[in-house]
């Protein structure tokens, strides 16, 4: 069992201690539908939710984001928290933007009310440093990610770029790989726990993706891992299973423990 690092609190989710959070993306184009989509999540299968504005329609105008971001407040019960973010399209999201639109973006969710924002830590460095800079100036947790779609990086590789994210004043580190053997889940899953238990000042989000790495979102409890992301209709990203059978099974090992 690793020693946990701090905890980082939105509204009544604490990441970091316990059994690893179910976070459920809303991959909605429109606000209405993102309306629909937030309501319908099957209570008690979910913590917290993650609009993926990068599928909206609107992501190029601010008050139609503003508008998504308050539909989906709206339709989720009290004390569930939104993590805003917008996927690049060379991080697997679903398309390409500036660096200042980036920013621009980011801080319009900062501003809307968003819990936490997601920032990819190999961003232009004078925008990252910005982004932070205004996400924590208005009380506003900062999750920082770096995914690759195509490998898994070496173990050190993966815990050089953790330590680098909370260097870069994440408040979440984040890292999600391709794996194609299960020793890349392996090394996934080892350098996670290496990081918590020797560098760690902050909580980690670590997956394997794909089929093949699905072990990695259910075990994070075990080497450090303080989330995972469930699907409930469409999925994110490779690898993600039913939000509920997630739950049901963190909650298992959680028992366990």
């Amino acid at each position: 069992m690793t020693t946990a690092p701090p905890t980082v609190r939105l509204k009544s989710v604490v990441l970091g201690e316990g059994r690893p959070k179910v976070c459920v993306p809303l991959v909605a184009s429109t606000a209405e539908s993102l309306r629909a989509a937030a309501a319908g999540l099957p209570a008690g299968d979910f913590d917290l939710v993650e609009l993926r504005i990068d599928f909206f329609d609107g992501v190029d105008d601010a008050e139609s984001v503003t508008a998504a971001l308050a539909s989906v407040r709206d339709a989720l019960p009290d004390g569930i928290p939104i993590l805003f973010t917008f996927r690049t399209a060379g991080e697997g999201g679903q398309r390409e933007i500036s660096p200042d639109a980036y920013e621009a973006l980011l801080a319009c969710g900062v501003n809307a009310g968003a819990d936490a924002i997601d920032v990819e830590m190999f961003t232009e460095r004078a925008h990252l440093e910005r982004i932070v800079a205004h996400a924590h100036a208005a009380g506003v947790p900062v999750v920082m990610s770096s995914h690759d779609f195509e490998k898994t990086p070496p173990r050190d590789e993966i815990v050089a770029r953790l330590v680098a994210q909370q260097d870069l004043g994440a408040d979440l580190v984040k890292v999600a790989v391709m794996p194609t053997s299960p020793q890349d889940v392996l090394t996934l899953m080892e350098a996670t726990e290496r990081f918590v238990s020797l560098a760690a000042t902050r909580p980690a989000i670590t997956m394997s993706m794909g089929g093949l790495g699905v072990v990695s979102r259910l075990a994070g409890e075990t080497y450090g891992s303080c989330l995972s992301f469930g699907s409930v209709g469409t999925a994110s990203a490779p690898g993600q299973i039913d939000a509920g059978a997630l739950m049901s099974v963190l909650s298992l090992v959680h028992s366990a423990q």
